[in-house]
């Protein structure tokens, strides 16, 4: 009776599933090894701890947050921008704060589009796209990343008379940890730009990097026209904070900075101070942390391949995508690993139409526990869950 259209656009999650089958699994007294969702299971730093504990107990921290409180964190995000990326942005009308990424993609598809413009999303992509556009009541136009093409959108192929109103990417990739060059976001850029399309860039694991690969931005094509979406999440370990940034087109920047001003004021303060803080930290504190997951892709990723699984070697990011040879339903198979072997993983098809045949790992666990669960998996029955 009060569901809105928006509401009943947004697409159920087949996670609903998996969990259940993880609460079957534990009932049946399994020890679950789970690797479904990537949250990262290292902690933030000590010092940006040490900043949260002391705002904690300043008084000043406790009202609410106006926009020019939040000058160090913008200051901090531009700062990071230019030492990392080399790209100047002005931290006054070019950056804003986001309460996570995932706020910030949804509210900015409100703030730059109307009911019934066109989306290009990534397929597979990462499903809360679908729900931020179904609430912006957008016509969605699914991009294929084909592993012939590295995962990789070939744009070329689309139709000429294509002109969305936005194009959302997101490299290092989710799910299939596949990686962009400066050269593919000059082209991606410069096809948005013919086309009057906003590039929306989708960021969060820029520095989950791995060996000599250093992820670039799609603001080094340019700020015209692109919005790049950062989080702490995944980079710091802080996805519980809850805070981001965005920054790039000072236009969209602002209707973002509109949006959100109708129903938020802002991170609270002492999580401000610490990610201004976290923002600041040598890079060497980020590359120990990318340095975690890497080992972990070094042992998990050849224990697939012994089961005959065909993966790609991350360059970055903390997952693995894995076709899995004659799967059909990725669905049943991820609820049967799970119910017999108490491995619970993420079904391709969780990502979209074209991630069937898949399924993702997340890096969350230590090499062992990985290579035990990729052991487990030799056990269970391929064949029963085709579809």
């Amino acid at each position: 009776m009060w569901m809105s259209s928006r509401a009943e656009g947004v697409p159920g999650s087949v996670f609903a599933l998996m969990d259940a089958a993880k609460s079957r699994a534990r009932a049946r007294g399994l020890n679950v090894i789970d690797l479904s969702i990537g949250s990262s299971d290292q902690s933030p730093p000590e010092a940006v701890l040490n900043a949260l504990r002391d705002a904690t107990r300043d008084p000043l921290t406790y009202r609410y947050p106006l926009f020019s409180d939040t000058a160090p964190l913008r200051e901090a995000a531009a700062a990071y921008l230019l030492r990392r990326f080399g790209v100047k942005v002005d931290s006054e009308t070019e950056v804003l704060p986001l309460i996570g990424a995932q706020e910030g993609l949804a509210h900015l598809l409100l703030a730059v589009t109307d009911p019934g413009d066109t989306l290009l999303l990534p397929d597979p992509g990462y499903p809360p796209y679908l729900g931020a556009a179904a609430v912006a009541g957008l016509k969605t136009v699914p991009l294929p990343l084909l592993p012939e093409c590295g995962f990789l959108p070939d744009l070329n192929a689309l139709p000429e008379d294509l002109r969305p109103r936005a194009l959302l990417l997101n490299y290092p990739n989710n799910p299939t940890s596949a990686v962009a060059d400066a050269a593919f976001f000059a082209e991606a850029t410069a096809w948005c730009r013919a086309r009057g399309t906003l590039l929306i860039h989708d960021h969060p694991y820029a520095e989950l990097t791995f060996g000599n690969y250093r992820a670039p931005s799609a603001l080094e094509a340019g700020l015209s026209s692109v919005v790049e979406l950062h989080s702490l999440s995944k980079t710091h370990h802080m996805g519980g904070f809850r805070v981001g940034f965005a920054a790039g087109d000072a236009g969209a920047i602002a209707a973002l900075a509109r949006v959100k001003g109708a129903v938020d004021f802002h991170p609270y303060l002492g999580i401000q101070r610490a990610a201004t803080l976290a923002l600041g930290l040598p890079e060497a504190v980020g590359r120990a942390g990318a340095a975690v997951f890497q080992a972990r892709r070094d042992a998990l990723v050849p224990a697939l391949r012994d089961l005959g699984w065909e993966v790609q070697w991350p360059q970055a990011s903390m997952y693995a995508w894995a076709r899995v040879p004659d799967l059909s339903d990725s669905v049943a198979y991820a609820v049967r690993a799970a119910e017999e072997c108490g491995v619970v993983v993420s079904p391709g098809r969780a990502f979209g139409k074209r991630g069937e045949g898949f399924v993702r790992f997340a890096l969350v666990q230590p090499p062992e526990v990985l290579v035990e669960a990729a052991r487990r998996l030799a056990g269970v029955d391929v064949g029963k869950a085709r579809g």
